[in-house]
């Protein structure tokens, strides 16, 4: 059965946890459904098969998909593995590399867009990674801020995942034969992050292998972490003034499969991800060793992992990958 949230409710709860720090002021719209939370029915341990990931940087190419999902506009910036010399900034609309690439979904934070986090999803897709990044219609920067819509944004994500996976069947299209099905990920900051843990808990998406959190909440998805295990990195700064970076570890403590925690003792609520810094760089260097091994099943990338999350004495790493 499903369980009603009221607007006045969940904005009072949103208030409390400052989750709305990330954006302009909220507007509450009509009582809105949360789906309800199914029972855990973890499996072990991951299900990528064993395999190497690409040791070599690729270009980068990005592009964007207009999509709409019943009336709400989707727009997704994809970047991915272009042609070409490694290096320099991501170019529009190239040629993409050989191969087949994993696919990550990332959501953004209120008040942000997907550009915002284009130095972190570059070097992702640098390091072989097809990222994915709609802009939500309600809590994107220009919207109207409606923070209750964060509770449809699970749905957005999954929809926009059929979509972008639909490419490789497509002839025409730059990424033909190029994306990897078998093997996806979800991830967000902020209300994204919220996005990204109710894609493993209320909304389950069964095709997520692993999930990268970073600065969220599991407020108005709950915990009930479901379906197939699917290792989890959380990325938390310990003054973060908008999430609690306690909130964020109590949801951590609720993940039943693999997991990891990286946390920045002088970390705020995420602004080290929006520009290059030597915060960004571990953060950044420790979610690829991680998607490596959870997207392309590489044992080498996992043994890595610590070395990355703990260089410089920038983190702290709670290792139960």
């Amino acid at each position: 059965m499903s369980r009603r949230v009221t607007p006045a409710l969940l904005v009072s709860a949103l208030f409390t946890a400052s989750l709305v720090g990330c954006s302009a002021d909220a507007r509450p719209g009509e009582t809105w459904q949360a789906p309800a939370e199914p029972q855990p029915t973890a499996t072990p341990a991951p299900r990528a098969p064993a395999g190497a990931a690409p040791q070599r940087a690729f270009a980068v190419g990005v592009r964007q998909l207009k999509l709409n999902r019943d009336g709400r506009a989707l727009p997704v910036t994809l970047w991915y593995p272009a042609a070409g010399n490694a290096g320099g900034g991501a170019k529009r609309s190239v040629a993409a590399a050989s191969g087949r690439f994993p696919v990550v979904m990332f959501s953004h934070g209120l008040g942000g867009r997907p550009d915002d986090y284009a130095t972190l999803l570059t070097r992702w897709a640098a390091a072989g990674f097809v990222v994915a990044a709609p802009t939500f219609p309600h809590t994107s920067k220009g919207g109207d801020g409606n923070v209750l819509d964060v509770l449809n944004q699970p749905a957005d994500v999954s929809y926009a995942l059929d979509q972008v996976l639909a490419l490789n069947d497509r002839t025409d299209d730059q990424l033909h034969g190029r994306l990897d099905a078998d093997r996806v990920a979800a991830a967000g900051h902020s209300a994204g992050g919220v996005t990204t843990i109710g894609l493993f808990t209320a909304a389950r998406d069964e095709r997520l292998d692993a999930g990268v959190v970073f600065a969220g909440t599991a407020l108005g998805v709950g915990t009930a972490f479901a379906g197939a295990a699917a290792p989890q990195l959380f990325v938390h700064g310990e003054l973060d003034e908008v999430v609690e970076y306690a909130a964020g570890k109590a949801v951590y403590d609720k993940v039943p499969w693999p997991k990891a925690m990286l946390s920045l003792p002088k970390g705020d609520h995420g602004r080290a991800l929006l520009s290059d810094s030597a915060s960004l760089r571990v953060v950044s260097d420790t979610s690829v060793e991680f998607l490596r091994w959870t997207l392309y099943g590489d044992t080498e990338a996992k043994k890595r992992i610590p070395t990355d999350a703990t260089r410089g004495d920038i983190a702290t790493f709670d290792d139960h990958l």
